[in-house]
């Protein structure tokens, strides 16, 4: 006698609709809120309260928008970068080691001339963080292009070198001799500080520029052949081959981009809010930008919009440590939520759960 057994499977789906691809991010913030919700409820706490303090308080004073704006400017920076590797199908998973390079070797010349009053020590900054995060990235990507490593692994791997590299450097050999024995370097020269538009307010150069670069790339991406290779060689990388678009500049220039982008972030980090280097200079920015990457669908305006409301997690959880008593760990359960419900609606955006019976003759 035949016995039937019915299985859900994954049918992929003959033309993805557009318009879910991009309702997904405001469907995954709704169902990060309610899961939310449900959250502070278990954890004895109003969930009204706790959502008003994560999610809207940060955005109800000119000082709260102005962190908002300042948190968000590494984020978007890096989620830029992340974007254009990903459309190519090259995962840069350690933008957060690029970060750090950039910082490092930006900050040197305030470091080195710590009396400095030029005013070309900022834009030798500025360019020596774009090389610092460029170099590190050209790691990954040689050995991608020359010996096909893994470039998730390369570059995620070199994340801890960096961190270490940093953690000595400031503990020893630049550690401020007058600074009492903590880890950190000299406080930069005024003149290696970013400029602050607006008193009493944190937001300063850096700032403009996560704002400005989202739409150059978004205009290079649209506008011009390299954007459309871009397109090309990730949805179709055997028919980009056949086109001539080469596979290792691919590599090259994709790594370049991201590791160039995290590089400036960096040095933009330390030359504006901290002001020196420290052991921790990052809140996890280059992991938490991939979030910002997938979120605005890999678009440089999308990840612009995307990074202004991850800030918002960042600036909601530093406010609810304080008038809630929630755990920083909050801030990172949410990131991570509103990931996991984003790659799941992408995932039944691709595919569509089907019904299938499979028949077999009892034995």
């Amino acid at each position: 006698m035949p016995l039937e057994m019915s299985l859900l499977t994954l049918e992929a789906r003959a033309t993805p609709s557009v318009s879910a691809a991009w309702l997904s991010p405001l469907l995954a913030l709704t169902l990060t809120a309610i899961t939310g919700a449900a959250i502070f409820l278990i954890m004895g706490k109003s969930p009204g309260i706790a959502l008003y303090i994560y999610f809207v308080e940060p955005l109800t004073s000119w000082s709260g928008l102005s962190e908002v704006l300042v948190k968000a400017g590494p984020l978007i920076l890096i989620g830029v970068g992340l974007s254009i590797g990903f459309r190519a199908g090259i995962w840069n998973i350690g933008a957060e080691g690029q970060f750090i390079a950039g910082a490092l070797l930006g900050s040197a010349p305030a470091i080195f001339f710590y009396e400095s009053v030029n005013p070309l020590i900022l834009p030798l900054m500025m360019l020596l963080g774009i090389l610092g995060g460029m170099g590190w990235a050209a790691i990954p990507a040689i050995l991608k292009a020359r010996f096909n490593a893994n470039e998730i692994l390369v570059s995620l791997m070199l994340v801890y070198v960096a961190e270490l590299l940093l953690i000595h450097l400031v503990q020893g050999p630049w550690r401020n001799p007058q600074g009492w024995g903590f880890p950190g370097t000299r406080m930069f020269p005024d003149a290696a500080l970013l400029p602050v538009f607006f008193a009493g307010y944190r937001i300063h150069l850096g700032t403009i520029i996560a704002i400005v670069v989202p739409l150059l790339v978004w205009f290079a991406l649209a506008k011009t052949q390299f954007g459309f290779q871009i397109q090309v060689f990730g949805s179709a990388p055997l028919a980009a081959r056949h086109a001539g678009i080469g596979e290792k500049r691919m590599i090259w220039v994709t790594l370049m981009i991201g590791g160039g982008l995290a590089g400036l972030a960096g040095v933009i980090e330390a030359s504006s809010t901290i002001g020196q280097l420290v052991p921790k200079i990052s809140p996890g920015y280059g992991f938490t930008a991939i979030i910002v990457a997938f979120l605005g669908r890999l678009h440089p305006v999308g990840a612009l919009l995307a990074g202004i409301a991850i800030a918002v997690t960042y600036i909601g959880g530093e406010g609810a440590q304080i008038s809630a008593g929630l755990p920083k760990a909050v801030t990172g359960l949410f990131q991570g939520i509103i990931l996991f419900y984003l790659l799941a609606f992408d995932l039944l955006t691709r595919y569509r759960l089907t019904r299938i019976t499979i028949s077999k003759n009892a034995t």
